[in-house]
């Protein structure tokens, strides 16, 4: 992971986060953060210095961007950027906030355009922000989202239908049936008064949602460049469970966590690590970091800093992968700085708690193998785009299920095992399969 250091600015420090210690300076994959605070004292930010107490939003922006100056101005040791955005770019960092939950993320970035079922998408997920109102008053926000939502579902319902592939229409009339019917419970628990039973309702019926996006996915969208095409794929998603043994927490001593794994955006990311799960490469394997910021693991033993494929007895490495919207294919080998597309969208943001990404060497983009983290950090100041990672590393999943207990994982804490549970149908040229 990345680690670098500049002089110390009263809301802005970079903070050394080394594979192995905070105090470190390894040569092993690395990933730089940057940590801004405002104001009081957030528990995230607890490592920074804040000089006379903290600044205000719009100090945190502009300090970054003259940080980012110093940084390409050569004033201090350099993190790889390819140039210097101008100070109004930062202005990003105080839009709407961004979109946190993974099973949203996953939702939008599905390789469709049906107007009609995002329609009935958003006010579904809006029903999160309806119960931040106290009380059982929240409930009435809660019935006017899910009114629309099913206003928006009969008016659309022969768009979204239409946009079925093929092949999978009636399993799509099926999901719409059950949307239907999980919309109709939903009310009733409105009208029951039963504010509990509003989230694990929505969560059900969201999964519908996002079911019915999937069946509107006809194969694989695009051709993978072929410099890179008999690598192991990933032609759509796959989901994974990993098992870690969690030696600290006497409440909880075994944790599943649940990965989805997008190849729609990351095909040579996501199947690089799905051979590898399928290899039972990480089964037995320590956790290597944990530092508040990321969780890492992926490490070989011995001085290879990656997985050595037995067929070529080498370090197999998989480029720099980065999808962003508008496009329809991913960029390769090269940052989006690089490319000069500062304000270009990425498809999968390092938004949510528990975004899974590739590491890499600081100035080697295509050197990612088997080393990958997990971010443990949200930011309401530097949302999708805006932050140091976005566009620079490749994320290619979301824990979807116990993503919170990420926080509970320590230095040596062991993953007992990471099983394909969905989805290894997708992984084509698996090299797993081939003798040694």
């Amino acid at each position: 992971m990345m680690a670098a250091s500049f002089a110390t600015l009263p809301t802005l420090s970079l903070v050394n986060t080394s594979r192995r210690r905070i105090d470190s300076y390894s040569s092993k994959k690395r990933v730089g953060v940057v940590r801004c605070c405002s104001g009081g004292d957030i528990p995230e930010y607890k490592q920074v210095q804040r000089g006379g107490g903290g600044g205000t939003l719009k100090e945190c922006a502009i300090t970054l961007a003259l940080s980012l100056g110093m940084i390409a101005g050569g004033g201090a040791p350099s993190i790889a950027y390819a140039a210097n955005p101008a100070i109004p770019q930062v202005s990003v960092l105080i839009s709407g906030p961004p979109i946190k939950d993974p099973g949203a993320l996953l939702r939008y970035a599905l390789p469709i355009d049906n107007k009609a079922i995002r329609q009935v998408q958003k006010p579904l997920e809006d029903i999160t922000d309806s119960l931040k109102i106290a009380g059982v008053k929240a409930l009435d926000s809660v019935e006017r989202n899910v009114r629309q939502a099913s206003r928006s579902l009969q008016q659309g319902k022969s768009m979204i239908v239409a946009g079925f592939a093929e092949s999978k229409k009636d399993h799509g009339h099926e999901l719409i049936g059950k949307l239907e019917a999980g919309m109709q419970d939903m009310l009733q628990i409105v009208e029951d008064r039963k504010r509990d039973a509003v989230a694990p309702k929505q969560k059900e019926i969201l999964q519908y949602v996002g079911g019915i996006e999937e069946y509107m996915v006809d194969g694989f969208p695009y051709d993978v460049p072929e410099e890179y095409r008999n690598m192991p794929l990933l032609k759509g998603r796959a989901t994974v469970d990993m098992k870690v043994k969690i030696k600290d927490n006497p409440n909880l001593e075994d944790c599943v966590f649940r990965i989805v794994l997008d190849g729609y955006n990351a095909p040579v990311t996501a199947g690089n690590f799905v051979d590898l799960v399928e290899r039972h490469f990480y089964d037995g394997m320590e956790i290597q970091r944990s530092d508040g910021f990321v969780v890492q693991t992926g490490d070989p033993e011995g001085p290879a800093e990656g997985f050595i494929d037995p067929s070529t007895e080498k370090v197999r490495t998989v480029p720099l992968e980065i999808m962003v919207e508008g496009k329809k294919t991913p960029f390769y080998g090269s940052t989006l700085e690089e490319l000069g597309l500062y304000k270009a969208q990425v498809m999968l943001p390092f938004n949510a708690f528990g975004t899974m990404a590739m590491a890499r060497d600081e100035f080697e983009n295509d050197s990612g193998s088997s080393q990958v983290f997990w971010l443990l950090k949200e930011s309401e100041l530097t949302p999708s785009n805006s932050n140091i990672l976005d566009g620079r590393y490749a994320v290619f999943g979301y824990v979807t299920q116990n993503e919170d207990f990420l926080a509970d994982l320590k230095v040596g804490d062991v993953i007992e095992s990471i099983q394909v549970v969905s989805g290894l149908d997708n992984l084509v040229n698996p090299s797993y399969k081939i003798a040694g």
